[in-house]
């Protein structure tokens, strides 16, 4: 009953399917409240000028979808008619990108808009076929049709919105405005066919489930967990894409918890699902993703290379200490561990090198907080990524990992001025110092000629 009252009040004349809908409904502002002022003005300025050329063209997709849901979109992304050498020839700033989707790049000041031509059925006899593998995942697919073709080829329907700034209306397919509203997550069309396409699909309903507060739809939700095996497939490069995401999302605690409640989260990160069943180590997981989520919400700036520096950590402490277990000395087992973790890690996601780089530095200066005698802390406090090094231990701390003790200490020793930081400074203990090589002394050359 409920739907069918949201269905009339924002006028649906369409069904849920693709090709079984012909018109859209337009529903005006007086009814979605997104004013043309609400966008970017480079989302605004795009639109306006491939419309002044003669094309159709509308802001899409999930900038609608978070306005509709009074969420302030983080890019916006615009739909047009053109073909991506016609949007290239309307902008000078543009460059083309892409192999599986061909887009158009749009710098305008500093933003980058993504435009993207109107997708056509792929399994239409009369044009090309898109290039399938033997799971049925897409691999390359620049077929191009009209407006109603594409909103077929979108996912869910809440992303299958079309709004034109120029009018202020959005041209809706699918239901999707009566979906946000009703709180529930549907994907367009046959789940099962639209999950083989693109298995990173799987991973995007969770995350807009968790960011919107959706409940997944039955049918939507039911073929997950079957298909869950089929993100093996997925190139790491876009798997990882879709895993930053998904954790930077402000909303990453709930994004693990729908993970595992899909059964999602074994083979994504191939170690986290083992992380997550040690109580010490989920609860410093936890702890870093709620600190993620806060600044997140709060607009502060994220480090990836800290982000995932706290989920693999836990699997470095225990290869780290079964390799000093072993007999091998701390700092070489250390980076031999932070190796191997980051290897198995890289056969399913593609960290990108500076990525990488920030983790290992993270990792690294761990040992080092542990060396508070002379003139070792002022040196680790000039390290370039110290900061990031202290956030880390401190979450260490505040899990139980270590003793608040030695957290405290430095933040007391990074608060103090110079002469309280040299009473801070512990008492050198034996063994500390360094022994010192014996220099061969070279023979004078009176004694060389004596000889």
């Amino acid at each position: 009953m409920i739907r069918k009252l949201i269905s009339r009040v924002f006028g649906r004349k369409h069904a849920t399917h693709p090709g079984k809908s012909d018109a859209p409904a337009v529903i005006p502002v007086s009814q979605h409240g997104i004013r043309r002022d609400a966008l970017s003005s480079g989302s605004r300025r795009t639109v306006e000028t491939l419309q002044q050329h003669g094309y159709q063209a509308f802001v899409v997709g999930g900038a609608v979808r978070d306005l509709i849901a009074g969420i302030s979109p983080k890019d916006y992304d615009v739909a047009t008619d053109a073909t991506p050498e016609q949007v290239r020839q309307c902008f000078r700033r543009s460059r083309i990108i892409g192999r599986r989707f061909q887009i158009v790049h749009v710098m305008m000041g500093s933003e980058t808009i993504e435009v993207t031509t109107f997708r056509g059925h792929h399994d239409d006899q009369s044009g090309p076929r898109a290039q399938t593998d033997a799971e049925g995942r897409v691999l390359r697919d620049n077929v191009f049709g009209n407006q109603l073709q594409d909103a077929a080829r979108r996912d869910f329907t809440v992303n299958a919105l079309y709004y034109d700034p120029s009018k202020e209306t959005i041209l809706d397919y699918h239901h999707g405005v009566a979906d946000i509203k009703q709180k529930t997550l549907r994907m367009i069309g046959d789940p099962v066919t639209r999950y083989r396409e693109d298995p990173v699909r799987m991973l995007r309903a969770v995350r807009l489930a968790a960011k919107l507060g959706l409940t997944i739809a039955p049918d939507t939700r039911r073929p997950i967990r079957e298909l869950a095996v089929l993100i093996e497939n997925v190139p790491p490069s876009r798997l990882f894409d879709e895993m930053l995401k998904l954790l930077t999302s402000g909303y990453a605690v709930r994004c693990i918890e729908q993970l595992r409640a899909e059964g999602l989260h074994q083979g994504l990160l191939p170690l986290l699902d083992v992380i997550l069943e040690q109580p010490l180590g989920e609860r410093f997981v936890m702890l870093a993703l709620e600190n993620t989520d806060r600044r997140v919400r709060a607009g502060k700036a994220i480090s990836p290379g800290f982000l995932f520096a706290t989920l693999l950590w836990h699997e470095v402490l225990s290869k780290w200490e079964a390799l000093k277990a072993g007999g091998e000395r701390a700092i070489p087992a250390l980076f031999q561990a932070m190796d191997e973790v980051l290897d198995v890690q890289a056969e399913k996601l593609a960290i990108t090198r500076r990525v990488a780089g920030d983790i290992k530095d993270i990792w690294a200066l761990q040992p080092r907080f542990e060396q508070r005698t002379g003139k070792r802390p002022y040196g680790l406090i000039e390290q370039p990524r110290y900061r990031a090094g202290y956030d880390f231990l401190l979450l260490r701390a505040e899990s139980g990992e270590i003793e608040q003790e030695l957290a405290d200490w430095w933040t007391r020793f990074i608060d103090a001025d110079g002469e309280e930081r040299a009473a801070l400074l512990l008492p050198a203990q034996p063994g500390d110092a360094k022994k010192r090589r014996r220099r061969k002394r070279k023979p004078n050359s009176a004694a060389a000629a004596a000889d």
